[in-house]
């Protein structure tokens, strides 16, 4: 997909490094703009060594720095050299977006703070990443935020204790109200006859309080604070009950009305489930699960996989196999969102930070 082009030219600037800013900067790339990720020659973004023990060491980049840096010009500049910020400077005039995650005092040391670069560029839309919000200089992780925002604290079982998300959700969750944040100071700069910078700015941590969605109401509303109950949801059930198959494949429903309980309990051979009082809601099912849980497995495992997921396909029941990433990526819709560059000399893949299509 290419929106900005020769016609509607984008030049992003990218200063971030890790995952949120780098990726904001990977999506606009995809969408057409030119993004030069400028990096210190000496302290490069340190995700370039971020490597998996499987990879080959004297590679350049590994392949989480590739998953967010995609389709960009790459500078080395050290903006506290006279020389080098003046190149820099010369970049930001012809620059529409800016992006960085630089703490506070260190944009200042940089001159790269809104005032130094609306200097340069008065018109430049400036986007800023903080951990903690721009008063806090609190070095920010993602699993540091995860802990801080009651994410690790609700993922994981009782036996388990706290756990992070496997992927860096906060980042992630981040760059995309960074995104939402720059496409509307955009459309709001297309809408002005002079031009005026914007500041758009972000948290990791309210990015991630504003994520909590219906874990924050279910504390606001019913002062109830999440227990560890692994991938079951507090509301609905079965929702991540997990059940073996007679083959031995793990299979999970999420049952979100009646219906789909009738449905389901009927194709089990169950029918009397749907009629029986301790199941007759969603609230008393959620109740009762460890039962109703019970009646399901002693039917599951005497079925093939393949056969209840083409039935509950065939009779709208939300139903998936628990796959593995070798798994997910035999599917021909996932492989349809791999991008493969070479950064350099080294062959690089990563999936799209485009997930939509505009017809």
């Amino acid at each position: 997909m290419s929106i900005f082009n020769s016609d509607l030219p984008l030049k992003i600037i990218d200063l971030s490094t890790v995952l949120a800013g780098p990726s904001v900067g990977t999506f606009f790339a995809e969408l057409g703009a030119e993004v030069i990720k400028i990096e210190h020659p000496n302290h490069q973004d340190v995700t370039r060594s971020w490597k998996l023990a499987s990879e080959n060491q004297d590679n350049a980049i590994s392949a989480y720095f590739s998953s967010v840096n995609y389709q960009k010009k790459y500078t080395f500049l050290d903006l506290k050299a006279s020389s080098d910020y003046q190149k820099f400077t010369a970049q930001v005039k012809e620059a529409q977006v800016v992006l960085m995650n630089f703490k506070t005092e260190s944009q200042k040391k940089l001159k790269v703070t809104e005032d130094d670069l609306w200097r340069i560029n008065p018109n430049l839309i400036i986007g800023k990443i903080s951990g903690f919000g721009t008063d806090s200089n609190r070095v920010a992780y993602d699993l540091i935020l995860q802990a801080e925002t009651g994410f690790m604290s609700m993922n994981g079982t009782p036996e388990s204790g706290p756990v992070k998300m496997p992927v860096a959700l906060i980042d992630v969750l981040a760059a995309h109200q960074l995104k939402e944040g720059i496409l509307l100071a955009l459309l709001q700069q297309a809408h002005q006859p002079l031009k005026k910078g914007k500041l758009v700015e972000i948290s990791l941590y309210q990015s991630a309080i504003s994520a909590l969605a219906n874990q924050a109401s279910n504390f606001l509303m019913a002062s109830h604070v999440p227990k560890r109950i692994g991938s079951l949801h507090p509301n609905i059930a079965p929702y991540g009950e997990i059940f073996k198959t007679q083959d031995q494949k793990l299979i999970t429903f999420a049952i979100g009305t009646n219906l789909h309980f009738k449905k389901l309990t009927n194709y089990l051979g169950l029918m009397q489930l749907a009629s029986d009082h301790r199941f007759s809601t969603s609230q008393l099912r959620v109740e009762n699960r460890a039962d109703l849980a019970t009646y399901i497995q002693e039917k599951i495992e005497q079925l093939q996989a393949k056969e209840v997921l083409l039935a509950m396909e065939e009779l709208q029941v939300p139903c998936a196999k628990i796959k593995n990433l070798s798994e997910v990526f035999e599917n021909k819709q996932a492989q349809l969102m791999i991008q493969t560059e070479s950064i350099g000399k080294q062959e690089t893949k990563r999936v799209s930070q485009l997930a939509f299509s505009i017809k």
